[in-house]
């Protein structure tokens, strides 16, 4: 029987696994939620707690957890944006000295870990374009992105230099399996940017970045829950393992075949039908199994909630369960 960090990689690698369910019980349960354990840097970070409004956090971002909120989101205004001309960035943009962070806290944490049978997963949070727009403001960064091209790759080249400085501490001293990098790149519909300015603009210090997370022979688990099929041949090339956060307005189908494999795929449930504070357990269930029937027989794929857990957990326990009970009915079909 191989250990839940031996199926996982099989089921990553479309390589003979022998059972499917819950993807994160593969993961440790380290602070502050598994599937993910904290970094040091991450959790010196600072935000709002839940039903705050208007706190600063450490790269002077002002932020609102609304209540009945998953997270924290960017609240930018003329007044509060750091970025107010992006032709002089350097005037505003001080990113943060890492020198001081609490690794005592995560390295006792990680003592604890079950390393021979689980993953150790640790994030890399406010990908290159979410840091773009939590500098200007969504709307005067896609702006700067068309009228300012050469100031925006500057300012995202100094980012991916400080990025590539915390990653390198977050495996020295975690020596993690994966790394969870987070950027939404899109919406529910398409790209946020034109693929060619994706390409020209973003691409490049992913290339850097990514490049360097795998010289160290660590994972990269890319989350973006939105629509980026378009650009899924640029993912393989960026050598990136898993793309999460896949949701079903993407060709799942598509991605899969013209990346022959090469990309696993982790999502695939629509959360949009199912994730209610009054859930609908049949509901839940027929789209559990309509995700594994409709995706799994391609290969490559893991089923997952797009966004990690759901937002109300009577709904995760629901989910969780016919992960279990039906993947574990399709394994015994499908799987040697």
């Amino acid at each position: 029987m191989s250990t839940p960090k031996e199926n996982f990689l099989r089921l990553m690698r479309n390589d003979d696994p022998k059972w499917l369910g819950d993807p994160w019980s593969c993961f440790t349960e380290n602070l502050p939620f598994r599937p993910i354990t904290f970094d040091a840097v991450s959790m010196m970070m600072g935000g709002p707690q839940p039903g705050q409004r208007g706190v600063k956090n450490l790269l002077g971002v002002t932020m609102d957890w609304p209540e009945g909120q998953a997270g924290a989101v960017p609240n930018i205004t003329e007044e509060n944006r750091v970025v107010k001309d992006i032709t002089h960035w350097r005037d505003y943009v001080n990113l943060p000295d890492i020198s001081n962070a609490p690794w005592h806290i995560v390295e006792e944490n990680l003592a604890k870990a079950d390393r021979e049978n689980l993953l150790v997963m640790a994030p890399s949070f406010t990908g290159m374009f979410e840091f773009s727009h939590y500098m200007l403001g969504f709307e005067e960064a896609l702006i700067a992105y068309l009228e300012e091209p050469d100031h925006m790759y500057d300012l995202l080249s100094y980012y991916t230099d400080w990025k590539i400085k915390v990653i390198g501490e977050v495996i020295d001293r975690m020596k993690p399996d994966i790394i969870h990098s987070h950027d939404d790149w899109g919406n529910k519909r398409s790209l946020f940017l034109s693929p060619k300015t994706w390409r020209e603009l973003i691409k490049p210090h992913y290339e850097r970045f990514y490049g360097y997370i795998k010289s160290r022979g660590v994972l990269v688990q890319h989350h973006a829950d939105c629509v980026c099929d378009v650009i899924a041949e640029d993912m393989v090339e960026l050598g990136i393992d898993m793309w999460q956060g896949v949701i079903p307005q993407n060709d799942i189908k598509g991605v899969i075949e013209r990346t022959e494999g090469k990309l696993c795929i982790m999502g695939g449930i629509d959360m949009a039908k199912i994730d209610f504070p009054e859930p609908d357990e049949e509901a839940i269930r027929q789209e559990v199994r309509r995700a594994i029937d409709t995706y799994m027989p391609l290969g490559s794929f893991i089923p997952c909630v797009p966004n990690i857990i759901p937002m109300y957990p009577k709904v995760a326990d629901i989910l969780n369960d016919e992960l279990n009970k039906y993947g574990a009915e399709y394994a015994a079909k499908h799987f040697n």
